[in-house]
């Protein structure tokens, strides 16, 4: 069961819970404060002001608080309801926070990297379903996406926007070729890669004048090895010098910046434009590097 079901089965019982404490529980307990209130007043007239009580006042504001006060099962759910439904609404139609596991997208993100996820640019979908009920902006090339694993839905993945839908994506000799023209690339100097402990060759890419880094070994061959069956696979061509492919429509080709390793589009397929989460936008925490918080691109 994923978060965000859990989140809206949290919000259903919250909420049910809230409504009955408003309509039901809360006009009964309205109705036993002043009940007691009335007799603890009458009780005081009965006994006369020589006994009666020197902190009435109090008393009678403590009794109508112990009356109104809510059982502990509608404190746990009813008394969460605000919260839960803020948090429900803010992550499934605004921002949604992830955690970056692993180094497909380095050197952009990092592992540790805790990013923020625009959830509306792409058009506002109704949780659980996905359901898009707003056009918003279509993804860019150079876009970095969070998407649902199209080989198991219940995962989340990350990379960048390579190929929108129509283009050729040709990435032969480890080189980036979109519709016919190579993507440029300006050598950076290399890239001390902490996780491997060892240096990178690292490149400036330019996605229709967007610029991103990107690490790339010329060292490592270019063939794809283990690239698995998928839908519209028949739209790739693989060879010895890596692999072609034409996007289908309604979906997209993804690749980490990580050039070497990233498992990713060339491997398992297109990403259907229903799997798409949300833009990644900002690093709003990593706790070995402080220095990471911002945004990239």
């Amino acid at each position: 069961m994923n978060f965000a079901l859990i989140l809206f089965v949290l919000v259903v019982i919250t909420g049910v819970a809230w409504v009955a404490d408003k309509l039901v529980f809360l006009p009964k307990r309205r109705r036993a404060a002043d009940a007691a209130v009335a007799e603890f007043d009458n009780q005081q007239a009965r006994i006369g002001e020589r006994f009666a009580d020197e902190n009435a006042p109090a008393t009678r504001a403590r009794l109508r608080e112990e009356k109104l006060r809510q059982p502990w099962w509608l404190e746990y759910t009813a008394s969460f309801f605000p919260v839960i439904l803020v948090v429900f609404v803010v992550r499934s139609f605004v921002v949604e926070p992830f955690k970056i596991p692993s180094g497909s997208m380095v050197p952009t993100l990092l592992v540790g990297d805790f990013i923020l996820v625009n959830k509306y640019d792409y058009g506002i979908r109704l949780p659980i379903t996905n359901t898009k009920v707003t056009d918003g902006h279509p993804l860019q090339r150079g876009d970095i996406v969070v998407f649902r694993y199209p080989k198991d839905e219940s995962v989340d993945y990350i990379k960048r926007v390579i190929g929108l839908p129509g283009d050729v994506v040709s990435y032969q000799d480890k080189k980036l070729t979109i519709n016919g023209k190579p993507v440029p690339e300006t050598p950076l100097p290399d890239y001390f890669d902490d996780e491997r402990i060892g240096y990178a060759k690292q490149f400036d890419e330019d996605l229709d004048g967007r610029k991103n880094r990107i690490l790339n070994n010329p060292a490592v061959p270019p063939f794809i090895v283990g690239a698995e069956d998928f839908p519209y696979r028949d739209n790739c061509q693989y060879d010895a010098r890596g692999v072609t492919c034409k996007v289908p429509p309604g979906n997209y080709f993804m690749m980490g910046d990580n050039r070497d390793n990233s498992a990713d589009s060339r491997y398992w397929g297109f990403v259907p434009d229903n799997n798409v989460v949300g833009r990644a936008f900002f690093i709003w925490m990593n706790f070995s590097n402080l220095k990471r918080i911002g945004g990239f691109h």
